[in-house]
């Protein structure tokens, strides 16, 4: 698998994926496919801008084949109180490539190009409760719960909660 960070040129990938990750997982994830989908190809060309110092940034995973199977965004937060910290978001690996560690593969680029942030201390993210596999593999990866928002996304009738976790990306003295 070859892990890159994405560009305008992969927007239409991006986007693809996206909406299989949030029309296959609707409890994963606060936005929906159909909210997502109507956004313009300017709206993804624009979130993977490639400038060095831009706050957001995608991951992605390819196949042998040059096929996206695999994203984790990071967003740097911008204020001068909060520029220590980094958000995950997006994470997600298509139905075929899971299972052979490829999720960890693209969890550890990620902590590492956070890493390689200045300011950057902490890394936080939210996993729905009921997604055990995902709890798991965030965990292996040395992230700690914080703390549990309840009602955090709505499914029609339905409420799930996320877990906050956390790890250190550096040394925090």
């Amino acid at each position: 698998m070859k892990l890159q960070r994405l560009n305008p040129a992969h927007a239409p990938a991006y986007r693809a994926i996206t909406l299989e990750a949030l029309d296959l997982h609707p409890d994963a994830y606060t936005s929906s496919a159909e909210e997502r989908a109507l956004r313009p190809a300017a709206w993804w060309e624009a979130r993977l801008n490639p400038d060095p110092d831009f706050n957001e940034v995608v991951l992605g995973a390819f196949d042998d084949d040059g096929a996206l199977v695999g994203t984790a965004g990071l967003s740097f937060e911008a204020r001068e109180k909060g520029r220590h910290k980094v958000t995950l978001f997006g994470m997600y690996i298509t139905p075929r490539c899971r299972r052979a560690g490829l999720g960890a593969q693209l969890m550890n680029a990620a902590l590492d190009y956070a890493s390689a942030r200045p300011h950057a201390k902490i890394i936080q993210l939210t996993v729905t409760e009921q997604n055990a596999a995902a709890r798991d593999l965030y965990q292996r990866l040395g992230f700690a719960v914080f703390g549990v928002e309840p009602y955090a996304i709505a499914l029609g009738e339905r409420y799930l909660s996320k877990v906050h976790m956390w790890r250190a990306l550096a040394d925090l003295d």
